[in-house]
């Protein structure tokens, strides 16, 4: 439930962002659609799905209806970045922004329940292995963000989380302490998000991309914690008695 309700209010987040920040062009290094045609119209519609499906999210009654508004909200801008993939497909450019949009979507999918649901387990957990090597290819990057005070050094931990990501994604891949493995991830990704983009927030609130990210670490972070309710059969997919023993065993029906 919880899980829930952090996935739609990074989503409100990400739409109050268009809301503060209209101005097509602060957008046009972070999102796709501001680089198209009819973009000021687009900012503003995806901006009020975004609110519109992190607000419905947040009860039982309205959660497939919000989850399913997000997640066109998510497949639109993936689609979105893909040809810009397609351009460049030897390179890993476009890859994480790609994949972030589609852990968001995966959990979107299993809040919606049914099918979707599965799918978006395991899609969810391929994206975790992307996240890893996305670490791996922007090393320097990723450790600059690495608050300097931690011990014992920003590499140890670069290193450290991306061996992590590698582990969660195998044990959600497999189903072997996928449960353990995916609140592990959840408290990881918070972990980030307190560490680095909250006080990122606080230092430079003008910049719209530390927003932009603050939300996007969030929104992750609740499909990871909806993934691990899903495992647990307390997410919306309760209601229909599945869970990981029926994603694994179906016969168990």
């Amino acid at each position: 439930m919880f899980g829930r309700n952090l996935f739609g209010l990074a989503a409100v987040g990400f739409g109050l962002c268009g809301v503060v920040w209209p101005d097509v062009a602060l957008w046009k290094s972070i999102d796709p659609f501001a680089n198209i045609v009819f973009a000021q119209a687009l900012l503003y519609l995806t901006s009020a799905a975004a609110i519109a499906g992190g607000i419905a999210i947040q009860w039982p009654r309205t959660a497939r209806a919000g989850a399913l508004v997000l997640g066109v909200l998510y497949l639109f801008i993936v689609l979105l970045w893909l040809p810009h993939y397609v351009l460049k497909p030897l390179a890993f450019d476009y890859v994480p922004a790609i994949t972030e949009e589609l852990s968001m979507l995966c959990g979107a999918m299993i809040v919606y329940d049914g099918r979707l649901a599965r799918v978006g387990y395991y899609a969810f957990g391929i994206c975790v292995i992307f996240f890893a090597l996305a670490q791996v290819v922007y090393l320097a990057y990723t450790a600059s963000l690495v608050p300097a005070w931690i011990p014992p050094g920003q590499i140890f931990w670069t290193n450290a989380t991306t061996i992590f990501f590698l582990l969660a994604a195998i044990a959600l891949l497999t189903g072997r302490y996928a449960l353990l493995a995916a609140r592990l991830l959840t408290a990881m990704i918070v972990g980030f998000g307190l560490l680095v983009w909250v006080p990122a927030c606080l230092t430079h609130p003008h910049k719209l991309s530390n927003w932009t990210e603050i939300a996007t670490n969030f929104a992750i972070a609740g499909a990871a914690w909806i993934v691990a309710d899903y495992v647990s059969g307390k997410g919306s997919s309760a209601s229909s008695g599945s869970g990981l023993s029926r994603i694994l065993k179906p016969s168990a029906r």
